[in-house]
């Protein structure tokens, strides 16, 4: 392990409230929507994908984004993102006073079918009006690639597939592009193999994020793989919480607070206060009905300050 080829410092994104949130089956108020994102901010997040102006009928949870963007105390120097899928939901974003967005395309047809009702190509090109008129406004684009390293319907993804579906959407005129292991099943190999393909593919390595699921326990390890590839940018979900409502076998998103904890470990400056942070993941997955799935936060409960 080159532990001089980590990056000194590493943005997280954290998107528990809305990639984490989205699944929950029972309704959750707007107002402990609002309170999750603003703790989080408390604890030193600075980039929080803070809801989705996608269809209510196709994510009931996030009905209210409108109600949560509007009620949000906006703390400066804090990055509040949402998800767009179409120019309808730029539109309700812009009306709303966002100033980041992300578009979300996939690296296989069959989720881009299931996910957008649409090809691969299909969805590039949905999505390039919703750009072009995103930055006209001044907004910042991030794209994010679902099932980057496995589909549990097509199996494995070649990394030159998530490559070439991931360049397409830099294409487009986004600022930055996340590959996601949406059902994390990639390992360490295979993390190593996509960002430097992507990198080989002419995407800046510092315009490159990383989004892991922790299925098979392969999270921090992908995470690890992609610092010593350069990568800076790593999307990661408060108390472990998450999943995709169009692919069952995605489960919980890495958790933010283990992350932090590694992260520190290695000297990496991340400004997230690790106790802080856990407290907020104990009190969300209290507000939701169970224990969070992130090991941090249940380590840290009950104990004293390790520092």
């Amino acid at each position: 392990m080159d532990e001089r080829r980590f990056p000194g410092r590493v943005e997280i994104v954290e998107v528990g409230p809305r990639d984490g949130l989205q699944n929950e089956q029972r309704a959750i108020p707007a107002a402990t929507k609002v309170r999750f994102i603003e703790r989080l901010a408390d604890a030193g997040l600075r980039v929080i994908e803070a809801t989705s102006f996608v269809d209510p009928r196709w994510v009931p949870q996030l009905a209210d984004a409108e109600e949560v963007f509007a009620a949000l105390h906006r703390t400066p120097g804090v990055r509040y993102s949402v998800l767009v899928p179409n120019e309808r939901g730029l539109e309700r974003a812009l009306a709303a006073g966002v100033t980041e967005i992300a578009i979300f395309g996939s690296a296989t047809e069959t989720f881009s079918r299931k996910n957008l009702n649409r090809s691969v190509e299909d969805a590039t090109e949905m999505f390039r009006p919703v750009v072009r008129r995103a930055k006209d406004a001044g907004l910042r684009v991030r794209a994010d690639l679902s099932m980057a390293f496995g589909d549990p319907w097509e199996g494995a993804v070649p990394a030159a597939q998530a490559v070439e579906a991931g360049r397409r959407l830099l294409d487009l005129g986004a600022d930055e592009l996340c590959v996601a292991d949406t059902i994390g099943v990639g390992t360490a190999a295979d993390v190593v193999a996509v960002v430097r393909g992507c990198v080989a593919a002419g995407v800046p390595v510092a315009r490159l994020g990383v989004h892991f699921h922790d299925t098979y326990g392969q999270g921090l390890a992908n995470v690890l793989a992609a610092l010593q590839e350069g990568v800076a940018i790593v999307d990661a979900s408060a108390g472990g919480l998450g999943g995709c409502p169009y692919a069952k076998s995605a489960t919980g998103n890495l958790a933010t607070e283990d992350l932090v904890w590694m992260l520190r470990g290695l000297g990496i400056e991340t400004g997230v206060d690790v106790h802080a942070l856990a407290r907020v993941s104990a009190w969300i997955s209290a507000e939701l009905g169970h224990e969070p799935p992130g090991r941090v936060a249940r380590a840290l409960a009950g104990a004293a300050p390790v520092h």
